[in-house]
């Protein structure tokens, strides 16, 4: 074995999958894709990692609910799209043609394009490491849904799907880090 660089480490480990959080501030809908996330333990409880350089963090922070939507393979550009863009001056629903459906126990709406959308309620903020804590209230799961493999994120433009590897690093190069 050789070494790497411990910068890139993070790539070794990402979580799996990105998800797609709508809010709603009151006014508007958002979408924003999340790739660092967790679950908490054997009950609907989950951890995502997002902060005040989102434009959804003020409404999620506001509202203190949401919808992790689950998306699939055949939405990868516009799980990129969405993650590239702001939600000040963009209506993610309508540039990338999806679905909003309302939520039967939120404000915010779940995506009727996404595989599985689980609505939630913020139960915890840790401002020193930018986690939100989320509870599970209902989960919707589409058997109809022809594709079912999820993407992984390595954290540097490539995504992982049942073992192979899709390269977005030029449509995201905007958003990388230097050197990654």
């Amino acid at each position: 074995m050789k070494t790497m660089p411990i910068s890139k480490s993070f790539t070794l480990i990402e979580p799996g999958p990105v998800i797609l959080v709508t809010t709603n501030d009151g006014e508007k809908n958002n979408i924003m894709t999340i790739s660092w996330t967790m679950v908490m333990d054997f009950t609907p409880r989950f951890a995502i990692t997002t902060g005040p350089w989102n434009y959804s963090y003020k409404a999620l922070r506001n509202s203190k609910e949401c919808v992790i939507a689950i998306p699939t393979v055949d939405l990868i550009d516009q799980v990129v799209g969405i993650g590239i863009c702001s939600g000040t001056d963009t209506d993610k629903f309508y540039k990338f043609g999806l679905t909003p459906l309302k939520g039967k126990h939120v404000g915010a709406p779940q995506i009727k394009e996404c595989l599985a959308n689980i609505e939630c309620k913020v139960i915890d903020v840790v401002e020193k490491h930018n986690i939100i804590v989320l509870e599970g209230v209902e989960a919707y799961f589409d058997d109809s849904r022809e594709e079912k493999r999820t993407l992984h994120a390595i954290g540097d433009g490539t995504f992982v799907v049942d073992g192979d590897k899709l390269d977005r690093r030029e449509m995201m190069r905007l958003k990388l880090p230097e050197g990654v």
